[in-house]
């Protein structure tokens, strides 16, 4: 089992930035990918940006140029800092922690509780 708490959502006005953190239970080295996602009301959760344990990266065209996410392995934590946040950014942020078990072909998802961003015109 993985427990995942986000941390770092908040208001910012349309311009500003923010930073997120997802703190796993237990070293993340071993993880698979790692990843972003967001919704919004009626909508369904979308891949924001995903990290790979090789550290390859990638992002929804939506936020490239203006969101980076990393790792500190050592800290057992990834982050996703957010630069010239819009409104249409507004969402619930969740971290994601994937497992796949190449034995079983077992793939597990991990994800935390969810952290508000809200984007203010």
């Amino acid at each position: 089992q993985v427990q995942l708490m986000e941390s770092g959502g908040g208001l910012v006005q349309a311009g500003g930035s923010l930073r997120l953190s997802c703190a796993a239970s237990r070293s993340i080295v071993s993880f698979n990918a790692m990843g972003w996602y967001r919704q919004t009301p009626g909508e369904q959760r979308e891949l924001v940006a995903r990290i790979n344990s090789g550290g390859g990266v990638s992002y929804a065209d939506s936020v490239k140029g203006r969101f980076t996410i990393s790792r500190d392995n050592a800290k057992n934590t990834v982050y996703l800092q957010m630069n010239s946040l819009k409104p249409e950014d507004t969402a619930v942020y969740y971290c994601n922690a994937l497992i796949f078990t190449a034995t079983t072909m077992r793939r597990d998802d991990y994800w935390g509780q969810g952290t508000q961003v809200t984007v203010s015109s």
